[in-house]
């Protein structure tokens, strides 16, 4: 398998040979998160020091992690390929490799006046295609949750029992869809950035009122989950 972006091999090393996430690998190689996403996305060369320790490490290839070329870790041969053992419904091979397995908590964000939020365990995971992840919505995969809607109040926008891909590193709440905790509940509301930082929180239904939180000033009892970056719904 070839990387030929220098920002996507460095991802392939946090991603699949450390396993770790963006802040996790940044803090271990003593540099930002913003930089190092920086690397990943291709908008930033790293220095060849930097490049250096990511090497020794991770017991990393020096030449393929500057050229993509030969084996990715020092001292292995070459890959062969094995059998896949995966198959679609159609009898194809599939791999893995190309997908990310995001958590699916069972846990539902109120489109109307909050549910609970205690018990956030994952209950098992659902599969997204990396590429897309990556190259479309370009998130970090351990930054993505997968919850459901339930309410009314987001209705013709996230209906009831939609299902939402949170990215819960974008908390900037510019303007957008964003799950919200409020009072110890989870609940989703179009987030507006107002001038002066005010954040205007509305709905799609209007029998829900909209209400206003000042994002220097926050309460207690809010914040902000993440993004909801996709949605799945059920037709019939």
């Amino acid at each position: 398998m070839e990387f030929p972006a220098l920002g996507d091999r460095i991802r392939v090393v946090r991603d699949q040979v450390a396993h770790m996430s963006r802040d996790d690998f940044a803090q271990q190689l003593q540099m930002t998160r913003s930089s190092l996403q920086l690397y990943e996305d291709g908008k930033r060369e790293p220095k060849p020091s930097l490049l250096r320790a990511m090497a020794a490490q991770f017991n990393v290839d020096p030449g393929w992690l500057l050229t993509g070329e030969g084996a990715m870790l020092r001292g292995a041969p070459l890959p062969e390929a094995e059998p896949c053992l995966c198959l679609d419904t159609l009898g194809s091979p599939v791999d893995l490799d190309e997908f990310v397995f995001v958590p699916r908590y069972n846990l539902q964000a109120s489109a109307g006046h909050g549910a609970a939020s205690d018990g956030e365990k994952p209950v098992f995971t659902m599969a997204f295609r990396r590429y897309w992840i990556v190259n479309y919505l370009h998130a970090d995969p351990h930054d993505l949750s997968v919850i459901s809607v339930k309410g009314d109040s987001m209705e013709g926008v996230l209906n009831d029992k939609d299902v939402i891909l949170i990215n819960r590193s974008d908390t900037s709440a510019t303007s957008g869809l964003f799950v919200l905790r409020i009072d110890g509940d989870l609940v989703v509301k179009r987030v507006q950035r107002l001038p002066g930082g005010t954040l205007e929180i509305s709905s799609a239904n209007e029998a829900y009122k909209p209400f206003s939180v000042d994002s220097h000033n926050p309460p207690d009892d809010f914040s902000i989950i993440g993004r909801v970056v996709w949605f799945g719904r059920q037709i019939a």
